[in-house]
């Protein structure tokens, strides 16, 4: 259920002032931003039936109450990513026990009542709570009523309740009601504005990015959502200089319609083996695959070091850009 949309002007002041006596937040999760996870969604702060993330851009969905931190890959959940209690405070709820299983596998229906799936709520000095959603079965490392510091380890990022990718939905709570981290007491239309509730050793500074690079890699042929989605960059057979073709693939993250996507692949000599740019999106994708490749040459692929680039044009402009290499 939405608890807060927007506040009205003359509810910012006492916001504001609220938050100078909670505690700053650190990274609820033990990943690198850019590397092994990234911010796939924001609160959402439009109170229509639209969608408008605090830099009123569209990394965000109606009625959309966190942040998610999202994990490259289930190879990556495998790998057991730590969920930190994000301050200081007494743990008030938890539930476990709900499989790990993503809802295009087992319907929504499956999930009624349980969305949050596995997760908790902590409460926190100055009227704060925080929330944390789909963990693993059976991680929970805390009970109600426990003392937790800022960095203590809670829980492990799962694939239960409402969700398809391994994530931790974060949410903030201030007085009860909803706020974005990034930007509380941010009043209507006000792009970038309100109070950031983050520490600043939370390493989340600049964190913000109207789209960006999931995974990028090198496959022996075409590539499915789902086996990217499985295993990240790291996509099996490994091509060798005996595949049947080498593919370059990009698992991108906040599309916007009308972006054009790019893929040129280099030999080791230098010259150009692939190079393909994609129709423009008919519409803003929360995420999206694409890949181009070359059939083997009869000679086999040559020894060396083959580059790929990818590059999102929008209105013209590189606002996305990855380069990638693979030794054969």
């Amino acid at each position: 259920m939405r608890l807060l949309r927007l506040l009205p002007l003359a509810a910012l002041p006492l916001l504001l002032a609220a938050t100078g006596s909670a505690p700053k937040l650190i990274l609820p999760i033990a990943c690198k931003l850019g590397q092994t996870c990234a911010i796939q969604n924001y609160v959402d702060l439009d109170p229509s039936s639209a969608a408008s993330d605090y830099r009123c851009g569209s990394r965000t969905y109606d009625k959309h109450s966190g942040v998610d931190f999202r994990l490259t890959s289930m190879a990556e959940q495998r790998k057991g990513v730590a969920v930190l209690a994000a301050a200081a405070g007494t743990v008030l709820r938890v539930r476990d026990g709900v499989a790990d299983l993503s809802v295009r596998e087992a319907d929504k229906a499956a999930v009624a009542n349980m969305e949050c799936g596995n997760g908790l709520v902590i409460a926190h000095a100055g009227g704060l709570e925080t929330q944390y959603c789909h963990m693993a079965k059976g991680s929970i490392a805390v009970k109600p009523g426990q003392q937790v510091s800022a960095g203590t380890p809670i829980g492990k990022v799962g694939l239960s309740g409402n969700t398809e990718y391994p994530h931790l939905h974060f949410t903030v709570r201030l007085d009860g009601k909803v706020v974005e981290p990034f930007a509380a007491g941010a009043s209507a239309g006000q792009c970038g504005g309100g109070q950031s509730l983050w520490s600043p050793g939370a390493g989340l500074a600049g964190a913000y990015k109207a789209g960006e690079v999931l995974n990028a890699g090198f496959a022996t042929g075409p590539v499915t959502m789902a086996a990217v989605q499985e295993n990240g960059p790291d996509q099996q057979p490994r091509p060798s200089r005996a595949a049947p073709a080498l593919v370059a693939f990009v698992q991108a993250i906040g599309l916007k319609g009308g972006d054009v996507q790019r893929i040129t692949l280099t030999a080791p000599d230098g010259s150009v083996l692939v190079d393909s740019s994609a129709k423009p999106l008919d519409r803003d994708k929360a995420q999206w695959l694409s890949f181009a490749g070359k059939k083997r040459p009869a000679a086999g692929w040559a020894a060396g070091r083959y580059r790929a680039q990818y590059v999102v044009l929008r209105g013209g402009k590189a606002v996305i850009e990855r380069r990638f290499e693979i030794t054969l």
